[in-house]
C-alpha cells in the first residue's frame, strides 16, 4: 500500500462448502433465537459451534431461524424489522450468518428463516416507515389511515396492491434464498395478512362465511399466492410454512389448484393447549374431549406443524 492509499474495507465474502439436504418427509423443527439460545448472548458463530450439534443429536432435522432481520427493538424477538435486506448485526455479520446455514447443512439440518412480511416496525429514521411520505394512497408502501396501523403491534401494514410492495418483498425472499441457502420459511402473522380485521377480537368457528366475505384481504392473499410459487419455483424442495391462528381451508393447498400455496400451517392451539395443562392442570383434570377437539380442529386436506416455541436453546 502507498503513501496515503487508504486500506482496503473488502471483507471476504463466504463460500458455501455443503449441499442442501435434502427435504425430510416429516419435518422435525427446532426454533431458535440466537440471541437468546444460551445462559449468554450468543453470536452466529458460536451457535453454529455449541449449539447446531445438540440439535442435531437430539433428533432434530431442521432449524427455524428468529429475528434474522435487521431490527431496533430487541425485545420484540425481530418481529418489528426495519430493514429487510439486512442481517440482524445483533448477532455477527452477514458472512457470520452464512458460515452458520453452512455448518448447519454439514449437520444434515435444513435451515428455514422466520420472516416477517405481515408488518414493519414504525421507526422512521432506521426504518420504512415515512419513506412513501407524499405518495399517493395507491403508489404508498404502507396503507393510509387506520388500515396502515396495527394497533396491537404497534407497527406499520403493508400495501399489497401497490406493485412496488409485491417486487420489494418477492425479490427479499429470493435474496434471501440465493444470498444465505435457507431452505425455506416461516411466514409469521399470516392471520393479520389474510384478513382486513387482522383476526383482533375473533374467534373462528370454521365457518366458511368468516373466511370468504369482505373482511378477506384479497391482495395480500394474492401475494402469498405469488411469494409461494416463486419459492417452490426456486427450490422446489423448499418448506413454507404459515403461522396461521383462523384455519383458512385453502391455506395449504398448491396455488395451481386454488389455494394459498403453503406446505404447513403452524398449528398455535395445540401446543398452547398443551403448555396450559403441563402448567395449570392435574393429571384427573385433563379433558380428553377438549384434547380430541383441539388435535382435530383443522380441514381434513390440510398439512400442520405441532410444535412448542423455546427460546433459550437445547
Amino acid at each position: 500500500m502507498s503513501m496515503g492509499e487508504l486500506p482496503s474495507l473488502t471483507i471476504p465474502r463466504y463460500v458455501f462448502k455443503h449441499p442442501r439436504p435434502r427435504k425430510p418427509d416429516i419435518p422435525r423443527i427446532y426454533e431458535a433465537h440466537v440471541g437468546m439460545s444460551g445462559e449468554k448472548p450468543e453470536v452466529y458463530r458460536e451457535f453454529a459451534e455449541n449449539v447446531l450439534p445438540r440439535i442435531r443429536a437430539k433428533n432434530y432435522n431442521t432449524v427455524q431461524l428468529m429475528a434474522i432481520m435487521e431490527h431496533s427493538y430487541y425485545a420484540s424477538f425481530g418481529y418489528h424489522v426495519t430493514n429487510f435486506f439486512a442481517v440482524s448485526s445483533k448477532s455477527g455479520t452477514p458472512e457470520d450468518l452464512k458460515y452458520l446455514v453452512d455448518k448447519a447443512h454439514s449437520l444434515g439440518l435444513r435451515v428455514l428463516m422466520d420472516v416477517v412480511h405481515s408488518h414493519a416496525s414504525k421507526n422512521v429514521t432506521d426504518g420504512l416507515n415515512g419513506y412513501d411520505v407524499g405518495q399517493s394512497a395507491q403508489e404508498s408502501y404502507f396503507n393510509t389511515g387506520d388500515r396502515g396501523y396495527h394497533k396491537l403491534w404497534d407497527s406499520r401494514l403493508f400495501n399489497y396492491t401497490n406493485w412496488e410492495v409485491l417486487r420489494f418483498l418477492l425479490s427479499n425472499l429470493r435474496y434471501w434464498m440465493d444470498e444465505f441457502m435457507f431452505d425455506g420459511f416461516r411466514f409469521d402473522g399470516v392471520t393479520s395478512m389474510l384478513y382486513n380485521h387482522h383476526g383482533i377480537n375473533m374467534s373462528f368457528t370454521g365457518n366458511y362465511k368468516e373466511y370468504f366475505d369482505l373482511d378477506t384481504n384479497v391482495d395480500a392473499i394474492i401475494y402469498m399466492m405469488l411469494a409461494n410459487h416463486l419459492i417452490h419455483k426456486l427450490l422446489p424442495e423448499a418448506t413454507i410454512i404459515a403461522e396461521d391462528v383462523s384455519g383458512m381451508p385453502v391455506l395449504c393447498r398448491p396455488v395451481d389448484e386454488g389455494g394459498v400455496g403453503f406446505d404447513y400451517r403452524q398449528a398455535m392451539a395445540i401446543p398452547e393447549r398443551w403448555v396450559d395443562y403441563l402448567k395449570n392442570k392435574d393429571a384427573h383434570e385433563l379433558s380428553m374431549s377438549g384434547i380430541s377437539q383441539t388435535l382435530n380442529n383443522r380441514n381434513k386436506d390440510q398439512t400442520i406443524i405441532l410444535g412448542r416455541r423455546e427460546y433459550y436453546g437445547p
